[in-house]
C-alpha cells in the first residue's frame, strides 16, 4: 500500500457515505432440491403462496432476530400482496418491499421497508449462499458498514454451478474482498485521528499510522485467512449458488419445498431494474408450525 493510500480510502468511504443510493443483494442452473442444513432442532416453517405456486421455507434458530422478525411480519400480513420486484436469472429472486403492494406498472421499487433494520447475524460458514438459501437484503457497505439487514426485504438464491477452478478463483477474489473490508473497518476506527493528522498536514504521522495498520491487518488475516469449506465446495459444484455473497448478507433460512416455483419465477421476462414485466406476487404468507 502506497503512501497516502490510507487518506484516499478514508476520503472514498466518507464520500460514498454521503450518497443516498442503495445497493441490494446485486452455466447451467442446477435443478436439484436443496437439502435442509439444520436437522437437529425444530424449525419454523413458512409457506409463501405466490401467483406462480407455493414455496415453503424454514427459518434457522441460530439467527433468532431474523427468524422472529420474519414471523412477526408474516403474522401481521406484511407480506400478503407484495411483489417479487427484483428477479435475476441464475442469481436470485427478491421481494418484501411493502410499497410494491400498490405499485403501478413500471414503477421503480426496492426502497420499501417497515422503517427499521435488523443487526447482522452471520452464521458463516455453516450457512452460506447455496441454491435455495433464504437471505436478508440490505444497503451497501459504504452506507451500512455493520451490514444490518432490511427490516422486511429478502431474497431466495438460485445461482449457478461452479467447477473447482471457478471456486479457486472465487476464493482468491473473496479473500481480497475480505482484506479490503477489514482494512476499511480499521481505517474508520481511526477516522478522527486521520482527519486531525490530515488537517495538520502531518504526513509523517499518517505514514506511521498507515504502516502500523497494514502490519495489524496482515497479522489478523494470517490468523483468520479466507477459505471455502468442503461443504461449500460440495454445494457449489453439485446444486449451485452464489458464493460471492457469502459472509456479506445474513442467511437465515432455506427453501424445503417449491424450488420449481422459484425457478419458474427466475425465468420470467424482466424489464427496467430487473422487475418482472408481468407482476409476480406473494398472495399470502402463513406459518405452518
Amino acid at each position: 500500500m502506497k503512501k497516502f493510500y490510507l487518506i484516499m480510502v478514508m476520503a472514498a468511504i466518507l464520500g460514498i457515505a454521503c450518497s443516498s443510493a442503495m445497493t441490494r443483494a446485486n452455466d447451467n442452473n442446477a435443478k436439484k432440491q436443496p437439502t435442509v442444513t439444520n436437522t437437529t432442532d425444530t424449525l419454523t416453517q413458512v409457506e409463501l403462496k405466490t401467483s406462480m405456486g407455493d414455496i415453503v421455507v424454514v427459518l434457522y434458530n441460530e439467527t433468532p432476530k431474523h427468524r422472529d422478525n420474519f414471523v412477526k411480519l408474516v403474522k401481521e400480513g406484511y407480506y400478503d400482496g407484495v411483489l417479487f420486484h427484483r428477479v435475476i436469472k441464475d442469481f436470485m429472486i427478491q421481494t418484501g418491499d411493502g410499497k410494491s403492494k400498490t405499485a403501478t406498472a413500471g414503477q421503480m421499487l426496492g426502497d420499501g421497508d417497515p422503517g427499521y433494520t435488523i443487526p447482522a447475524e452471520f452464521v458463516y460458514p455453516k450457512y452460506f449462499h447455496k441454491r435455495g438459501a433464504l437471505a436478508a437484503a440490505r444497503t451497501g457497505d459504504q452506507v451500512n458498514p455493520e451490514r444490518a439487514s432490511s427490516g422486511s426485504q429478502f431474497y431466495i438464491v438460485t445461482g449457478k454451478l461452479y467447477n473447482s477452478s471457478d471456486l479457486d478463483m472465487m476464493q482468491q477474489r473473496l479473500a481480497e474482498q475480505q482484506k479490503q473490508s477489514m482494512w476499511q473497518q480499521m481505517v474508520m476506527k481511526h477516522r478522527d485521528q486521520i482527519m486531525q493528522m490530515q488537517n495538520a498536514q502531518d504526513n509523517a504521522g499518517l505514514q506511521q499510522l498507515q504502516d502500523k495498520l497494514i502490519a495489524e491487518l496482515e497479522a489478523e488475516y494470517a490468523r483468520h485467512p479466507f477459505r471455502l469449506t468442503d461443504e461449500q465446495r460440495e454445494a457449489y459444484t453439485t446444486i449451485g449458488g452464489t458464493p460471492h455473497l457469502d459472509g456479506q448478507y445474513t442467511v437465515f433460512g432455506e427453501v424445503v419445498k417449491g424450488m420449481d416455483v422459484v425457478d419458474a419465477i427466475q425465468n420470467v421476462k424482466t424489464g427496467a431494474n430487473d422487475r418482472p414485466v408481468d407482476d409476480v406476487k406473494v398472495i399470502s404468507a402463513r406459518l405452518l408450525q
